[in-house]
């Protein structure tokens, strides 16, 4: 299995959540403005969407986008979803919140935007991200345990500190607690972020 990411990029969390399941994986990363891969092979032909991230599994399937390969780790490890009759649909329900409420969210910061674009996108993400802040049920999202939603919220809580973009204090609280995560440390290692 081989996950496709960029240093720092939503595919980081995919990164995370792998470590987290104790999946066997190898990473390489990608140049998204050549779209070559580290090895020098054209990134377009592993995923035409042409962004990470993408994850090859050994059946050589590719499997994309943050909220499909997230659901596909959960599946693969039940300790990364919430309990209950709705856990998997609580999972879904938070990773596509995220993916396009927030995430998207970002493009201004990420595309050149001008400085009102960015100071309107900064607004929504704060108050999307107060949803967090207000509905999480302990030291995670779900309660006691991490989840795949988990590790996607906090790559997004890196580029609102990256951006400048002030969180609720149990949001900041929560980002720090997961950089001292051993599936966090290493995932950013490997990406050279750390």
């Amino acid at each position: 299995m081989k996950l496709y990411y960029s240093p720092g990029a939503c595919s980081l969390s995919d990164h995370i959540a792998l470590h987290e399941a104790g999946l066997s994986f190898e990473h390489e990363k990608v140049d998204l403005t050549t779209k070559r891969t580290q090895s020098g092979a054209d990134y377009t032909t592993i995923n035409p969407k042409g962004y990470v991230p993408a994850l090859t599994l050994d059946s050589g399937e590719t499997i994309t986008e943050n909220v499909a390969i997230q659901d596909w780790i959960a599946h693969q490890s039940d300790a990364l979803k919430p309990n209950g009759p709705l856990g998997n649909t609580r999972l879904l329900e938070a990773l596509a919140y995220l993916s396009s409420e927030i995430h998207k969210g970002f493009k201004p910061y990420f595309a050149n935007g001008g400085d009102d674009e960015k100071a309107e996108a900064a607004k929504a993400v704060r108050m999307r991200m107060d949803y967090f802040a207000d509905t999480m049920k302990g030291d995670f999202l779900f309660g006691d345990k991490i989840s795949t939603a988990d590790c996607y919220l906090f790559v997004m809580l890196l580029w609102a500190q990256k951006f400048g973009i002030a969180m609720p204090e149990n949001l900041d609280a929560f980002r720090d607690r997961l950089m001292e995560r051993p599936s966090v440390k290493t995932a950013m290692t490997h990406e050279g972020l750390i």
